[in-house]
């Protein structure tokens, strides 16, 4: 699939071209059921996602990832605090906030009845794209759907049309793009094609907001993850930093002569002997030098026949902090 799109700013010049393409400032959103019960969805959400980012929003299910979206797409109202995309407020010019984002939800609410042509026309019209200025067929090219521009959605298969919904999310060519879980349930090829054209379109210049359960892919595309628990944030840094907060690695040692026991000289780096040739420590890298380590295992006398480095993943790091996380102890939407 190839990228086919030329990214276009949509907003005018006298928009200007904000440092931060989404900002959100003590966000509150308060659910009440007619019961008069009260669950608190969001709890002073703060964030300020970088012009030109490709930035992860992480959490457990309920967390509140789903409610905070629905705000910006103006699906859902806030009960306080405040919202802007492009540099414009959701309540003092809601129709060009709406017209700067595109929004890709979890569901595909997509008309069976309609080609995917007509689909992205009248998506289109309905943001007020003049058909001079209509690019369908150049975004169902670049999303490898112009041969079946005029086939009944109904007849598209389940990867299909989840390119289709990333298409008519890009009619209007938005200067952020939201994607809401945009791979959960299609198989490994299409999710490797769907993150090529992401990347693509981000390095156009495309601001995308991604959540997705896959960490490995967030871990991989984004270049700053906030993770949101209980509905509130609980990290928010660049990937790499983050990954760093856990100081933590693993080596893993296959050595030629068979061990009865962890070699003296190695105990204190909190070995273990998995079987008799595989040896695994584990050590923080802030507080040991690796040559330490080789020099223990030199003093050890043993030979080593082939070493593995295993280093903490954004999965340990996303559970070490949602299982510490106490605050907010509601329920999340």
């Amino acid at each position: 699939m190839s990228l086919a799109l030329d990214h276009k700013d949509p907003m005018p010049a006298s928009a200007g071209m904000p440092d931060d393409a989404v900002v959100v400032r003590a966000l509150n959103k308060i659910y009440r059921a007619k019961s008069g019960t009260a669950v608190q969805a969001l709890v002073d959400i703060d964030l300020a996602i970088p012009r030109g980012s490709l930035y992860g929003l992480l959490g457990p299910n309920g967390a509140g990832k789903s409610t905070l979206i629905n705000i910006l797409a103006q699906l859902v109202i806030k009960t306080s605090g405040t919202a802007a995309i492009w540099g414009l407020d959701l309540d003092r010019d809601p129709r060009a906030a709406a017209a700067a984002i595109g929004v890709v939800p979890q569901e595909l609410n997509i008309d069976p009845f309609f080609t995917p042509r007509e689909l992205l026309e009248l998506q289109a019209g309905l943001y007020g794209v003049p058909k001079a200025e209509r690019r369908t067929m150049e975004i169902l090219d670049a999303l490898g759907l112009a041969d079946k521009s005029e086939a009944y959605a109904r007849t598209l298969s389940g990867g299909m049309r989840r390119r289709l919904m990333v298409a008519k999310a890009l009619v209007h060519t938005p200067p952020v793009l939201v994607l809401d879980e945009p791979t959960a349930g299609v198989d490994v090829e299409l999710r490797q094609q769907l993150w090529s054209y992401v990347r693509k379109l981000n390095a156009a210049g495309t601001t995308v907001l991604l959540t997705t359960h896959y960490l490995e892919e967030a871990e991989e595309l984004c270049d700053r993850i906030a993770i949101i628990n209980h509905g509130r944030v609980i990290a928010c840094e660049p990937t790499a930093a983050l990954l760093r907060r856990l100081d933590s690695k693993e080596l893993v040692f296959i050595v030629e002569e068979d061990l009865a026991s962890v070699p003296v000289p190695l105990v204190r780096f909190d070995a273990q002997l998995q079987s008799p040739r595989r040896l695994m420590l584990r050590y923080q890298p802030s507080r040991t030098r690796i040559g330490e380590i080789l020099a223990a295992v030199q003093a050890a006398g043993i030979t080593i026949v082939d070493m593995t480095t295993l280093e903490a993943d954004l999965e340990d790091i996303f559970l070490q902090l949602t299982r510490r996380d106490t605050a907010g102890a509601g329920h999340a939407a």
